[in-house]
């Protein structure tokens, strides 16, 4: 006989260590897809030798109230879906803010057990938790954990699984310890009464959201006028009575109950300073002067360690394409007797083309690597906090950082993530300036111009990352001071996690999970665009028909006569010849199809050379094409304009409005092409170049972009919207 399927929720803070524990309990079993009519990441899995007991990750929050997606996904599950046990991780280190949400789920009559993670971090700094007072206060089971090193995870399911046999789901509310002031308690019963029966379970729960008027659980039931009116009334005389919202009163209530709840349990250990480890490193890292050279030598330190290592391993990719595969499989075919353009469009257009993306792909995988670790030992958190005080000077909240470190891995995600921003004018502008961000497909096109160009230069790519943060910040300010972003910026509230040991499993997960999307768009889309690019570069018209041509006349190509079309559009800027123009508008399907484009005109071994001691040797064919001056230009272009055709469609979704969208793609154009202008133009006068017209329309350009960075900001008006 089968055993009953057994659901479990896993909810939690953001940073409790949920996603650990998730990944130690379901391994490899994991599904992972978008919720419905959202674009915020739903993980489900099986737990690890038990088939019948599905684990559903619900979205890190720090309460029920549904102010974010997030938190409104994990109370319509909860409701709705009803699952056999929550199972609540809470954060040791942090137990009394953990709590807040822990007593909300104890309230919706779905047995709950409680994982005290970071014990192993407790212990450490000497505190001490008295989990078993703990677990007869709560009314239910507490367990000590370290999802990290596996203490206590199979107990928690143990725990999961007794709980689903327990009949009793109101042990937390009628304890003593769970009740309000008496004040609130009066008005909570009151409410209780005058919706009678029409709750048919979760009286407390209802009767609570009712005072907090939260209409969208209040939508679940149906009052009729008068019992509004009297809820009304009951909810206006505490107000009067407390002298504040009734909202506020409901936070206090809680936090004077958790106050009571955690009286004797938690024992700090004595300190000279009442700082635990993370306290004192983070008086450093995220000291207010300190923070920035910290900030700026660790990203420095990981794009160099990722360019100088991938720079060796790209050498060994390059021979496994350019030495081996290439002449293997073009003997194989010639072998076989198949024509010169099959074996042409094989060797140069297929594993030319996505070979040049796959050697950058051991770059990409150490950078991720360090992020990975850097975002699981907890600063990455600190990076947001550290620029919500750089951000909110400029208009920007701290909040917009977090997509943006994203979109390092990608701007489509990074992009998606902007809907936990609860301002429509913040979320939209974060949503323009998120694809200035360098992600992994832009970090070939970084290295490509470093190792043609500037002869492998390390600093090329870490000034690259800081452009973009500049960018970024230039965008804001000039963003802010129109009168559709005029505002303060949305407040930002985040916790701080404990510094603690990266887990391994979860940066080789982190790192898997965003090589692979990279690598899957290598063999799909880039491979389609290559093989589309070949036919164009090696197909002319000639006469009024369509011929083929030998590679010495691919000048004469179609590909090089719709670049040489372009090329008026990007001369200006330093890049007008129809390789470098062609490469550009192809990177708009996506932005590795700039190397994948080098890659087919140049041929593999030219696109993806390895410079050694300043010798051109083997990129030659690509640098020539370049100065220093107009290569930087062709960088930042290539950075700052309209992402992918994949992120396109993600600010379409998430701007919900083909005006806005057209607004934030035509905006990126404009602003990646008066910034490479008056870098080019402004750039040749420094390097001995005559004064001209162009060059006096840079200087123009840059004096208006001055204006619109330091002028004042026009006074509030009112907001344009879709």
């Amino acid at each position: 006989m089968e055993p009953k399927p057994i659901k479990i929720a896993l909810a939690g803070n953001p940073n409790s260590g949920k996603t650990t524990l998730f990944n130690k309990l379901t391994g490899s079993r994991q599904r992972i897809g978008n919720w419905p009519g959202v674009t915020i990441e739903k993980k489900e899995g099986t737990v690890k030798g038990l088939k019948h007991v599905t684990i559903q990750d619900l979205p890190g929050i720090y309460s029920l109230s549904p102010y974010t997606p997030e938190e409104e996904i994990s109370r319509n599950y909860l409701l709705d879906e009803e699952p056999d046990v929550i199972l609540n991780i809470v954060d040791s280190s942090n137990l009394e803010r953990n709590l807040y949400l822990t007593t909300q789920l104890l309230e919706l009559d779905i047995p709950v057990v409680v994982a005290l993670n970071f014990i192993d971090v407790t212990r450490r700094d000497g505190d001490k938790i008295d989990s078993s007072k703990l677990e007869k206060r709560l009314g239910c089971p507490v367990v000590e954990t370290s999802a990290l090193k596996g203490e206590g995870v199979d107990e928690c399911i143990a725990s999961c699984l007794r709980a689903t046999e327990s009949e009793d789901r109101h042990a937390y509310a009628d304890k003593k310890d769970a009740k309000f002031s008496a004040d609130v308690e009066k008005a909570i019963n009151e409410i209780e009464s005058v919706i009678g029966d029409v709750a048919r379970k979760r009286h407390r729960w209802i009767a609570i959201k009712a005072f907090e008027r939260d209409t969208k659980a209040l939508n679940r039931i149906t009052l009729t006028a008068s019992q509004q009116e009297k809820i009304e009334a009951i909810i206006r005389h505490t107000e009067e009575k407390l002298d504040d919202d009734s909202e506020s009163i409901i936070t206090t209530a809680r936090y004077e109950a958790i106050k009571k709840l955690t009286d004797n349990v938690i024992v700090r250990a004595k300190r000279k300073d009442n700082l635990t480890r993370s306290d004192r490193i983070d008086r450093i890292v995220t000291h207010r002067f300190w923070a920035y050279p910290i900030f700026i030598a660790v990203m420095a330190a990981l794009y160099y360690i990722a360019i100088s290592l991938g720079i060796n391993t790209q050498d060994m990719v390059d021979g496994w394409f350019g030495d081996g595969l290439i002449p293997l499989v073009q003997g194989w075919m010639e072998g076989a007797g198949a024509s010169g353009w099959l074996v042409g469009l094989v060797t140069d257009g297929i594993i030319g083309g996505v070979g040049a993306v796959l050697s950058f792909v051991p770059q990409m995988i150490i950078l991720f690597i360090l992020l990975g670790i850097m975002e699981d030992i907890g600063y990455m958190a600190r990076i947001a906090f550290i620029l919500d005080r750089l951000f909110r000077r400029f208009g920007l909240s701290g909040k917009s950082f977090i997509p943006m470190l994203i979109g390092t891995g990608c701007s489509v995600p990074g992009i998606m993530a902007s809907r936990t921003i609860e301002s429509q004018r913040d979320r939209r502008m974060t949503i323009i300036n998120t694809p200035m961000i360098p992600c992994g497909a832009k970090l070939p096109i970084i290295a490509l111009v470093a190792g043609a160009v500037f002869g492998g230069a390390w600093w090329v790519a870490p000034l690259a990352y800081f452009l973009g943060l500049l960018a970024v910040v230039v965008s804001g300010i000039i963003l802010k001071k129109t009168k559709m972003f005029e505002g303060d910026p949305s407040p930002f509230v985040m916790e701080l996690p404990a510094y603690h040991v990266p887990s391994v499993g979860n940066v080789a997960r982190s790192t898997w999970e965003r090589s692979w999307s990279f690598i899957k768009r290598a063999g799909t889309v880039i491979l389609l665009s290559s093989v589309v690019l070949w036919f164009l570069l090696h197909f002319a018209v000639i006469d009024g028909s369509l011929v083929m041509i030998e590679d010495e006349m691919i000048a004469d190509s179609i590909a090089a006569k719709v670049g040489a079309v372009l090329g008026h559009l990007f001369a200006p800027l330093g890049f007008g010849g129809w390789q470098a123009s062609l490469a550009t508008v192809t990177g708009l399907i996506a932005k590795e199809e700039v190397i994948s484009t080098f890659g087919v005109i140049f041929s593999i071994e030219d696109a993806i050379g390895i410079v050694e001691e300043g010798d051109f040797a083997g990129v030659a064919a690509i640098a020539q094409h370049f100065t220093q001056l107009s290569a930087f230009s062709f960088m930042l272009f290539n950075l700052f304009c309209p992402p992918c055709f994949a992120a396109m469609g993600a600010i379409k979704r998430e701007m919900n409005s083909a005006k806005w969208t057209w607004f934030a793609i035509g905006y990126l154009f404009v602003f990646a092409y008066i910034l490479s202008f008056i870098v080019y133009q402004v750039g040749l006068l420094f390097t001995g170049g005559a004064f001209s017209v162009l060059s006096g329309l840079a200087v123009v350009l840059l004096a208006g972009s001055l204006y619109l960075l330091f002028r004042k900001a026009p006074r509030a008006g009112v907001h344009v919207s879709a």
